[in-house]
């Protein structure tokens, strides 16, 4: 019965970040930007590495601020390649060098903490508009995948996926839009969405996955450490963005979500690694099955892994007074991005850390 649920969890779990995955890669793909085949294969290679590099469900996702600039048309399927290309070789540098992880590991508790929360945020946001499009299909799929809650390895994930594909006919599916027109390079849309991507990058796909990861598996820590996490991100975009895969990272809500709803070890990493294969097989005909996949059901999915990533042990750990540092970040994070927040939740923590130290000692009049 024990080996019983560990293949349903990791089963389960392997689907649990198709809220993140899929809306990019479905919108990426219909827009006529990129090209189904070798986007899947990218996601295929990049699972099988985490399996095999971290033995963890270390989530492998589209890079968003890259995504969103290509879904809004400011990148062609040349600047994206392009984009991912800089962005894997500057991963791979600062992954040569300690100063990463020095500087990852000097970062306060409060803040990483916050940067957690606020992405958990923007992805509640994003799950609440999709989930908003049909509540009549997102609430039941919200209640089915609550049970992870009284069996945290069932296959809830996967149930809900494969109902919301029967349901697809239906459903309103997610949108699809025309295909985009141009094919040029414009290095200015190539810098714009480097620089819009990288602090993201660090934060989210580094320097907080790092932390969740450590604090979800705790026994192997030692794997999962920032300068790994910025090589893996950086040789997966190096080799593979030049032939056509979507530019991809790790996530600190993906490693959440698959772990939600029951992946524990690399089975998951590899039974997504085989999907997006099988993906890869059929082509242009895996977007129609996958659009078919109705929005709100999306949503579901992407609302629970945001919850896993704000609810961190760490928030309901943290001392009163980090908790205006905490807030300071993941407010920031939520309205103007991880960067913002960044810098908001350091500002913070310098005013804490001020109000401390101004405050009297403790009088020890009478003791004696």
């Amino acid at each position: 019965m024990n080996r019983l649920t560990d293949l349903t969890g990791e089963a389960s779990g392997a689907f649990g970040d198709l809220g993140t995955l899929l809306p990019y890669v479905i919108a990426a793909v219909t827009l006529g930007v990129l090209a189904p085949t070798p986007v899947f294969l990218g996601f295929a290679a990049g699972y099988l590495l985490v399996a095999l590099l971290y033995r963890l469900p270390i989530a492998v996702q589209p890079m968003k601020a890259l995504g969103a600039v290509i879904l809004t048309g400011g990148l062609t399927a040349a600047e994206t390649a392009w984009a991912g290309t800089i962005i894997g070789l500057v991963l791979l540098v600062l992954a040569a060098t300690p100063r990463l992880s020095r500087a990852a590991r000097a970062l306060p508790q409060s803040v990483v903490t916050g940067l957690q929360a606020g992405l958990g945020l923007m992805l509640g946001v994003l799950a609440l508009g999709m989930m908003a499009e049909g509540w009549a299909l997102a609430l039941p799929a919200l209640a089915v995948l609550g049970l992870s809650w009284a069996w945290p390895r069932g296959p809830w994930a996967l149930l809900v996926v494969a109902l919301a594909l029967l349901l697809g006919p239906v459903a309103e599916p997610l949108a699809q839009a025309p295909p985009a027109d141009g094919e040029g390079l414009s290095a200015r849309a190539v810098v714009t969405g480097v620089v819009a991507q990288l602090p993201l990058t660090l934060l989210n796909a580094v320097v907080v996955t790092a932390a969740v990861a450590r604090s979800l598996f705790p026994e192997a820590a030692g794997r999962v450490g920032e300068r790994r996490l910025a090589a893996s991100s950086g040789l997966l975009n190096l080799a593979l963005a030049p032939l056509g895969a979507m530019p991809m990272c790790h996530g600190a809500g993906g490693v959440a979500a698959h772990y939600r709803f029951g992946a524990r070890g690399p089975a998951a990493p590899l039974v997504m690694a085989g999907a997006c294969a099988l993906a890869a097989l059929q082509g242009p005909a895996v977007i129609a099955w996958l659009a078919a996949i109705p929005a709100p059901v999306v949503g579901s999915l992407l609302a629970y892994a945001a919850v896993e990533l704000m609810l961190s042990r760490r928030l309901f750990d943290a001392r009163p007074d980090c908790r205006p540092v905490i807030a300071a970040a993941a407010v920031a994070t939520l309205f103007w991005g991880a960067l913002a927040g960044l810098l908001a939740g350091l500002v913070a923590e310098r005013l804490r850390v001020w109000i401390v130290r101004r405050r009297p000692a403790p009088s020890t009049r009478g003791k004696g």
